[in-house]
């Protein structure tokens, strides 16, 4: 059987979805967590964060897990504060990475509302289903309506901290019962984490410096609200260093171990 020239050409291949190619990045220099573009899972170690935004139940499901691994890597139970701390703080990371990262590196900011996002812990693994996608004049994707256009960069930097806080904020509200410290610790955290994840992953990336230039141009320090204090990059002992907003209170676990970043290290 002879096949005509249409059906012997190639299949041409599907276009990748946007971000996808940050989020191989991603996972490349973080191989640690991987990001895939997709409707939120549910069950076999799934926590979505539409459930831990609605319901308190899963909520203390979330912070077992963290309480559990606790105890078996440093061997003391953890305080129940602590443990929900702890949840809090690595929910709220890899999400920022998913938002910052796409910013960093393509100047596109995802909107991911808590309904969009799915975390498996114990697989290290994120789904995000952006609900939007907001960038600059210019970007290919706006002529096939595939993205939302801003003015300017200064308009971007709007885009992405509202990103943030639309994702964080129910968090905030979930995670304060359990965490017993007031929304501005909780902001706090949140905003070490926007610095800091960013931060750590352009320098596997060997962008250290401009993401500190473009981080510092996002959070130049106090605010805007409910954010908190700003990136504060400064020179320390031969390395760049900034001093956290709020304490993570692994101390509690490991009293002789202190984050670089922590502020109790300026109370030695």
């Amino acid at each position: 059987m002879t096949l005509t020239a249409a059906e012997a050409a190639p299949v041409p291949a599907r276009p990748e979805p946007p971000l996808a190619g940050t989020y191989r990045r991603l996972t490349a220099a973080h191989p640690a967590l991987r990001v895939r573009l997709a409707p939120p899972p549910s069950g076999d170690g799934w926590a979505r964060a539409g459930d831990l935004a609605a319901d308190p139940e899963a909520v203390r499901a979330a912070i077992a897990f963290d309480a559990e691994a606790g105890e078996r890597d440093h061997g003391t139970a953890l305080r129940p504060d602590v443990a929900a701390g702890f949840c809090f703080h690595r929910w709220v990371w890899p999400v920022a990475l998913a938002v910052t990262l796409p910013w960093f590196l393509e100047r596109r900011v995802p909107r991911l509302p808590v309904g969009r996002v799915a975390f498996h812990r114990a697989h290290g693994e994120l789904t995000v289903d952006p609900v939007e996608l907001v960038g600059l004049p210019g970007d290919p994707l706006a002529a096939g309506g595939l993205l939302r256009t801003v003015p300017d960069e200064a308009a971007l930097r709007a885009e992405l901290l509202d990103a943030v806080h639309e994702h964080v904020a129910p968090m905030v509200a979930a995670f304060r019962p359990w965490v017993r410290r007031g929304p501005r610790t909780l902001w706090g955290t949140a905003t070490d984490d926007v610095v800091e994840v960013l931060w750590f992953l352009a320098g596997q990336l060997g962008e250290e410096e401009r993401a500190v230039a473009e981080l510092t141009a996002l959070l130049p320090g106090g605010g805007p609200a409910p954010f908190v204090g700003g990136a504060a990059f400064r020179p320390g002992d031969g390395i760049r260093t900034r001093t956290r907003s709020t304490c993570c209170l692994f101390y509690t676990v490991s009293p002789n171990e202190l984050c670089f970043t922590c502020p109790r290290q300026q109370e030695r």
